[in-house]
């Protein structure tokens, strides 16, 4: 006899043995025990929650000759029809492959046909987001109006994708993802079933990799098992299995990239590649492993939230005493574009790689939070009594701005700068990219600085330039450009010093004070050896 995956041999036959949908069967249990079921209902839910399987027990249950607490008995011979799957009663379409007009012209030629045993003729449709209009409108009519002995249950992971008219005639049921703890315990009572030892390490971080879904979790479960036949299930096998990084590396690699060393980066990238890691998923571990470190160094109480071990939680709590805010913030921004480009990429390690750098390497971006890293690491090299630059030579003058040194920089950007105006600093040559002829031209002649109450103000040239900002339908398309960037809604006032003084002696240009904290950068990175 062929092997039964787990997830097929464990799917729940009663409503009593369906996890983590405890709001959506006590619902379906009371209507049937009264007799008040509908003749629609739309499933909606990632994948894995359990849709499919709680639409088969109802299927069951309206046509059991003797439910049990609105549960299907299991034993009368419609209850054994169906679950051999020899029954006329329940039909499963899978809108993905049936997705034409004619075949839901079939499905209403068929509902006019009493059923041949049993109350209720029951169609489960898988997908349903797959159908293409026409067989939407195919549907409609039967679907608003069936035969009192015909139900349809439509299941779907994009409900937003289902026309309205659909939607309005169903009762939406929306499953929610499996708990860790629920997914932990169902692991637990499978495996003994199935008298296999485990860790309870490794039960938790299989729950959590399968992110909800109670069927990915017993597909990893059985991937395990498969792998390691006959012997214990340790966390450490589980990580080999699928190819995970334990904690413990990461906290080595955020130590390595906090102290700028592209060297041990990219050493510690090999070891991982060479353990055969799966470079998608590490990228996503660490991102997760990121986020739950802001959460510890930001929220008290949080340790439910996050869900890791004692000993993990006390290595976040250490470590979050040594990254601040902005700097994760940055570096989980810097992995979350990497993980949208690596999933299709043909050369992942070559972009694992450049995302490392530029970690330990914030002068190769130019955003403000790339420059608040470069200010933290200039802040902890000057605590340590190395210099940021040789002193200039006899007869260089320092130039201006730089004079003041470190500290002048800082206390100008990030404390006296307001966050939306630093927003629109940050992506100032990306607005001006984004704007429309000949909007684009002005802009390249005017910069962004500070009104006198801390609002965006507009510095521009007298004469054409500033008679063209100055009509208020101009201004109101620069706010649009700006709003599509930052996501806020800044007001923009526009200045025009008089002719013949220097604009900056009143209105500081706040994108060149980011240009001399970098010029601050290159200097000291001029004496370290090229990485490449």
């Amino acid at each position: 006899m062929s092997y039964t995956a787990l997830y097929r041999k464990f799917r729940p036959a009663v409503f009593e043995d369906v996890k983590g949908q405890g709001h959506i069967v006590t619902t379906l249990k009371n209507q049937i025990k009264s007799g008040r079921t509908s003749h629609a209902y739309l499933f909606c839910g990632t994948r894995g929650t359990g849709k499919t399987t709680i639409a088969k027990i109802f299927a069951r249950a309206v046509n059991c000759e003797d439910p049990k607490d609105g549960s299907p008995c299991g034993e009368c011979a419609v209850c054994k029809s169906i679950l051999a799957g020899a029954s006329m009663n329940v039909i499963e379409i899978d809108a993905a492959s049936n997705n034409g007009v004619d075949s839901i012209r079939e499905i209403v030629d068929e509902v006019t046909y009493s059923p041949p045993e049993g109350k209720f003729k029951v169609y489960i449709i898988d997908e349903v987001h797959m159908l293409s209009i026409g067989a939407f409108n195919a549907l409609l009519k039967t679907l608003e109006e069936p035969p009192s002995y015909v139900i349809f249950i439509l299941a779907t992971t994009e409900a937003h994708k289902i026309p309205i008219t659909i939607l309005s005639r169903c009762q939406r049921y929306d499953f929610k993802r499996i708990t860790v703890d629920t997914i932990s315990g169902r692991i637990r009572e499978l495996v003994g079933k199935e008298q296999v030892q485990i860790e309870d390490k490794a039960i938790r971080y299989i729950a959590r990799a399968a992110d909800g879904s109670m069927r990915d979790a017993l597909s990893l479960l059985d991937q395990c098992i498969a792998f390691h036949f006959g012997q214990e299930l340790t966390y450490d096998k589980v990580l080999d299995v699928l190819g995970a990084v334990d904690m413990e590396v990461f906290s080595r690699l955020l130590r390595t990239v906090l102290g700028a060393d592209v060297t041990g980066a990219i050493e510690l990238l090999e070891e991982i590649v060479m353990q055969g890691r799966e470079l998608t998923q590490f990228i996503l571990d660490f991102t997760w492993y990121l986020r739950n470190l802001l959460l510890v160094k930001t929220a008290e109480g949080i340790e439910d939230v996050i869900d890791v071990s004692a000993e993990n939680l006390a290595r976040l709590k250490e470590e979050a005493q040594i990254v601040e805010n902005d700097v994760a913030m940055r570096y989980i921004r810097v992995l979350s574009e990497l993980s949208g480009q690596i999933r299709y990429a043909s050369q992942k390690r070559i972009l694992v790689e450049i995302a490392l750098i530029k970690l330990c390497r914030p002068a190769m971006e130019r955003d403000i939070g790339s420059l608040l890293d470069r200010i933290r690491q200039l802040e902890e090299k000057v605590e340590k009594g190395i210099p940021l630059a040789e002193p200039p030579k006899g007869g260089e003058s320092i130039p201006q701005g730089l004079a003041e040194g470190k500290s002048a920089v800082k206390a100008k950007l990030p404390k006296a700068i307001p966050e939306d105006v630093r927003q629109v600093v940050e992506n100032w040559r990306s607005i001006i990219g984004q704007a429309s002829m000949p909007m684009a031209a002005y802009l390249k002649k005017a910069y962004p600085s500070l009104a006198g109450d801390q609002s965006l103000l507009l510095v521009v040239p007298d004469g054409l330039v500033s008679d063209y900002f100055k009509e208020s339908w101009h201004r109101e398309e620069l706010e649009e450009v700006i709003a599509g960037f930052t996501g806020k809604n800044i007001s923009v006032t526009v200045q025009s010093p008089d002719s013949g003084r220097n604009p900056e002696e009143l209105y500081p240009d706040l994108t060149k004070i980011v240009d001399q904290a970098i010029q601050m950068e290159v200097e000291e990175l001029e004496e370290e050896p090229d990485i490449f």
